[in-house]
């Protein structure tokens, strides 16, 4: 590698680590066996990190979407449902529940409080025949709002779950991997394929379908579309507190933590295609990848501009999104 030290402007000063002289250059520290290493080493770890961070998404991701399919209505609220989920589970651990009880009682409260939202706000105005544009401003409001009731209520301060602070790492095959990661994905895989299975093979996931394809049909052969529009808030509010709780106990919990990620959720409904639930997952697995791949060649700090980046990139080629169709293109 050629000597830099003494080049003028790049701001390079030496950094001795452990006898073996570096550099430090524009918050890069270079050493001499980095090129070697930095891929190849660091790559199955970014890999599952990218797994991780997708099935995280994709809780909060297959919500929104469920609720976009059903109502055609975008809810930039659904950011202060995840923070509901893990504030109330963050809560309830810390008076002594387990944190698996405490997760119980954070997707009842989120379900319960999608459900008091479609009875007691969207309802009403959907009566009064309020346009799409009228409820996304709305919705924008409400995100305001709730979020600040958040600060002062929860204090500005992250907080992490008592329980799972410090953890021995396990490590195999190039990974390491903590218990607490491996329940996150565990628990997300489940959680996912529950909901795969209710929307595909229960009768009312057949409904929801319905309504999705068309409302009007769907009411006109027998199906109480107030009902169904009910269960996909309560059920999108309750998958939203479930994606607040894993990414609380991925990181910490704060006031803002749905807002600050609520980019990247919209970003993988997008990239699926909207109003498509299975969608949503391909768009979180495909965000989470991208932007924690990233990480191998760029600072941590742009991988979420990557993870836009190659979401503009695939619409440019198919604007339906991955598995969307072009209606739902036309309506979003």
């Amino acid at each position: 590698m050629p000597d830099l030290r003494n080049r003028p402007g790049l701001g390079v000063a030496p950094l001795v680590l452990g006898g073996t002289t570096a550099l430090l250059m524009l918050g890069w520290a270079v050493g001499a066996n980095a090129p070697e290493t930095s891929v190849l080493s660091e790559f199955p770890q970014a890999l599952v990190d990218g797994i991780k961070f997708g099935l995280i998404v994709a809780t909060g991701a297959i919500g929104l979407s469920l609720i976009f399919g059903t109502t055609k209505m975008i809810n930039f609220a659904h950011g202060e449902l995840i923070t509901l989920g893990a504030i109330v589970a963050w809560y309830f651990q810390s008076i002594g529940l387990p944190l698996w009880l405490a997760a119980l009682v954070a997707v009842v409260a989120g379900a319960g409080f999608g459900g008091a939202l479609e009875l007691g706000l969207w309802r009403p105005l959907r009566k009064r025949r309020t346009g799409l544009f009228q409820l996304l401003i709305i919705s924008l409001g409400l995100s305001l709002a709730v979020r600040h009731i958040y600060l002062i209520v929860f204090g500005g301060a992250s907080k992490a779950y008592s329980a799972f602070r410090v953890q021995d790492s396990w490590n195999f095959w190039g990974v390491s991997m903590t218990p607490r990661d491996l329940g996150i994905m565990v628990t997300a895989v489940l959680v996912v394929s529950g909901t795969a299975w209710m929307i595909h093979s229960t009768p009312i996931g057949q409904a929801m379908r319905a309504v999705a394809d068309n409302r009007d049909l769907a009411e006109a052969s027998g199906i109480s579309v107030k009902r169904v529009i009910l269960v996909v808030w309560m059920m999108g509010s309750g998958l939203a507190a479930v994606g607040g709780v894993l990414l609380g106990l991925d990181g910490s919990v704060s006031w803002d933590m749905g807002f600050a990620i609520l980019m990247v959720v919209f970003a993988a409904v997008i990239l699926g295609g909207l109003g498509k639930s299975n969608g949503a997952l391909v768009g979180a697995l495909a965000i989470g990848l991208v932007s924690q791949l990233s990480t191998l060649f760029s600072p941590p700090e742009l991988r979420i501009f990557w993870a836009l980046l190659a979401l503009m990139v695939v619409l440019l080629v198919r604007p339906q999104g991955i598995l969307g169709s072009r209606n739902a293109t036309r309506i979003g």
